[in-house]
């Protein structure tokens, strides 16, 4: 089993994928590496591909613009081994909502490009069910972790008058 298979096998969004659909989509992957504050992508851009973290950290980043500074992001997750970033790509090739940077030296993510994962899926439609119903998961995981925390700022946080 190739070492790509054992990557994707510890991703959420490939769980109780076969070992074939696993090389399947191994085949798509180009592993790139990046080092401590390489941007992987910039908020805003094009959306074409799916990340998956190898090995290191990922922090997913928005541009701040009340702060004052032009400069000012606010760090809004912390990624890590196993997980994917840039889902969205998969729906739509839309604009990039956050930026993502490399937190470690040797940050390895696999790269998958959207136009061969989505041949992939209408090729072999069980994949493609198994892929979309995981990404609907992780997504919905997401967005209640990212409401939760909204409520937690909105009932905790002291009002100003």
């Amino acid at each position: 089993m190739s070492i790509l298979v054992n990557f994707l096998k510890q991703s959420d969004i490939f769980y109780q994928f076969t070992p074939t659909q696993l090389e399947l989509v191994a085949n798509l992957c180009q592993e790139v590496t990046f080092n401590v504050g390489d941007l992987v992508f910039k908020e805003n851009s094009k959306s074409k591909e799916l990340y998956v973290i190898a090995q290191g950290e990922v922090d997913i980043v928005i541009h701040s613009p009340d702060s004052g500074d032009t400069d000012a992001e606010t760090v809004i997750a912390r990624l890590r081994r196993g997980q994917s970033f840039g889902e969205v790509a998969l729906v739509d090739e839309g604009l990039r909502s956050a930026s993502a940077r490399a937190v470690l030296k040797d940050t390895r993510l696999l790269v998958i490009q959207r136009d061969k994962l989505i041949i992939l899926c209408e090729t072999y439609p069980q994949l493609g069910y198994r892929l979309m119903y995981n990404l609907a998961a992780d997504l919905a995981m997401k967005i209640r972790n990212t409401d939760l925390r909204f409520r937690e700022q909105l009932l905790y946080k002291p009002h100003e008058k």
